[in-house]
């Protein structure tokens, strides 16, 4: 899958957790970047990636993400 592909199928997830359809993510999208994307949603967030790419992060894995970007690249490294 390409990165592209990861992004617009991370940008559905974000959309229906945030609730927001206006939501644009590219891979330096930060949390300071998208309303509503605070603790609370991040642990929703994880959960519902795991569940669209069928993949399980590891603690430590989701503790380093800065970005939307290290998020793509935990899904291309799985």
């Amino acid at each position: 899958m390409s990165n592209e592909e990861i992004l617009a199928k991370l940008q559905v997830v974000f959309r229906q957790v945030l609730n927001d359809n206006s939501i644009v993510l590219n891979e330096s999208t930060t949390a300071k970047d998208v309303a509503g994307w605070d603790s609370l949603s991040h642990v929703m967030l994880v959960v519902d990636i795991e569940t669209a790419f069928k993949k399980r992060f590891k603690a430590r894995e989701i503790q380093n993400w800065q970005k939307v970007g290290d998020i793509v690249t935990s899904l291309q490294n799985g």
